[in-house]
């Protein structure tokens, strides 16, 4: 076994000894070889296995002629020795790239050994750390996403990749990679079996959207942001690179008008339409009318998330529980109820549920949208056609723009909406000396001020 990788290895080393000899080798390969080196002496150390990332099993098998059956009969061993193998044919190439330096004439003299540089986090390992540490505060949905944009720069740099070898320009490159590469290329036919670059060369695939793109280069930055505080990384990179969006007055999400409000509002209390079929309807949108918060955060509530405290009845917004997750860690909040929810039943509704159960029972569970599904498209596909709604960039999420703007109208401050809404407050005051955040009933007095 070790003849047969011991060949096959010292073959491919005399082509590059060749190539050195004829033309040299750029200093970017040799760099790349000495990481290589470094990678496959830590995994000797660890007794890893580096897998497919620098060695190429399928080459070796055809060369050494193995049949299925030998392989995998032998496949643990021979990667070990031929990571050994490529360990050792990396030295010699090195060796015989400084010996082209220089010539010698005379023994060289014994000289102390260099101390090893210290190297920087790998980009894997860094990612490993970052994933660790915000994984447990994120929703199933946040771990996917950052799983699925953060693969991205591995795959193009590679797992073991510096993170002090990975520069501003590199960043610019990676940004464009991010605008060129096919929508779904892991699952479309024409892509799913290309490597990235390969698979950003195929014409006329769709590209991603700017959202999407953005969603990319956000997460680029957070991460690199968390890597230089805590050293795995010299500097940030990715700040200031989103890709600006042209500006249209019918695009995005917006606010509900004061007469549009009260056309929701005089429905989910008078039904007159007859549009509203079920109270978890009706109810599910007026919390989302009267508190802004998430359509998700809402359909999830229990029954006893309905609490109260100091004669405030709040709902305790979280993800404790089954199928409950928050978007992010500044989304578990308490928001009282307002007193216009009280004076519609709400409270004498909630008392009549089940205790111990779900306080939505009729909305479905599924993965993607969590308990929102339901009451989601019956608001956007019924009610909002049903009044004559239905207009670009209204939906049931504008119900939260209507009440981040209609309190910011009303005087309430930035931190004190942003904290009723679920947002994450902003700036070293807020997030470091105001942890405790604010009061029920600072939160109660804002949100009152909220008008249908």
């Amino acid at each position: 076994m070790r003849e047969m990788v011991r060949g096959y290895f010292a073959a491919s080393l005399d082509a590059y000894v060749e190539k050195l000899n004829d033309t040299g080798l750029p200093d970017r390969s040799l760099d790349a070889l000495r990481q290589e080196l470094a990678a496959h002496e830590d995994a000797a150390e660890g007794h890893d296995d580096l897998s497919d990332l620098f060695l190429d099993p399928d080459a070796f098998r055809a060369s050494a002629g193995l049949t299925d059956a030998q392989w995998t009969e032998n496949e643990p061993s021979l990667r070990q020795e031929m990571r050994k193998a490529r360990r050792d044919q990396i030295k010699a190439i090195l060796s015989a790239a400084e010996s082209l330096e220089g010539y010698s004439f005379t023994e060289p003299a014994q000289t102390a050994p260099r101390p090893p540089h210290a190297r920087s986090a790998s980009l894997s390992a860094a990612i490993a750390d970052f994933k660790a540490e915000h994984g447990p505060q994120w929703s199933q949905e946040m771990r996917n996403k950052a799983d699925a944009e953060l693969a991205l720069l591995v795959e193009y740099f590679g797992p073991d990749k510096a993170m002090d070898q990975i520069t501003r320009q590199d960043a610019a490159e990676m940004k464009q990679v991010v605008l060129s590469m096919p929508v779904n290329r892991k699952t479309k036919p024409e892509t799913r079996d290309l490597t990235l670059q390969e698979a950003i060369a195929v014409p006329g695939l769709p590209r991603p959207s700017i959202k999407t793109v953005n969603s990319y280069l956000d997460m680029f930055r957070r991460f690199w942001d968390w890597a230089e505080r805590h050293g795995h990384a010299p500097v940030k990179l990715f700040n200031g690179m989103k890709v600006a969006k042209a500006k249209h007055t019918d695009e995005g999400r917006k606010a509900y008008t004061p007469d549009q409000t009260g056309k929701l509002h005089a429905t989910l209390t008078g039904n007159a339409s007859r549009l509203v079929k079920k109270d978890d309807y009706k109810w599910g949108a007026l919390l989302g009318l009267y508190t802004g918060a998430r359509l998700r955060e809402i359909a999830q509530l229990d029954v006893a998330d309905i609490r109260q405290e100091g004669g405030i009845w709040y709902l305790d917004i979280n993800g404790d529980g089954p199928n409950k997750s928050l978007k992010t860690p500044a989304a578990k909040r308490r928001v009282p109820v307002h007193s216009g929810l009280i004076r519609l039943g709400f409270l004498d509704w909630v008392a009549a549920k089940p205790k111990g159960k779900r306080l939505f029972l009729s909305f479905t569970y599924n993965a993607k949208e969590g308990y929102g599904r339901n009451l989601g498209r019956w608001f956007n596909n019924v009610l909002l056609p049903g009044l004559c709604m239905k207009e670009s960039g209204l939906v049931f999420h504008s119900l939260r723009h209507t009440m981040v703007t209609r309190l910011a109208q009303a005087g309430v401050s930035e931190p004190l909406f942003q904290e009723i809404v679920g947002h994450e407050r902003q700036g070293v005051a807020q997030q470091v000396y105001f942890k405790e955040g604010h009061t029920l009933a600072q939160k109660q007095e804002a949100l009152e001020k909220f008008e249908v």
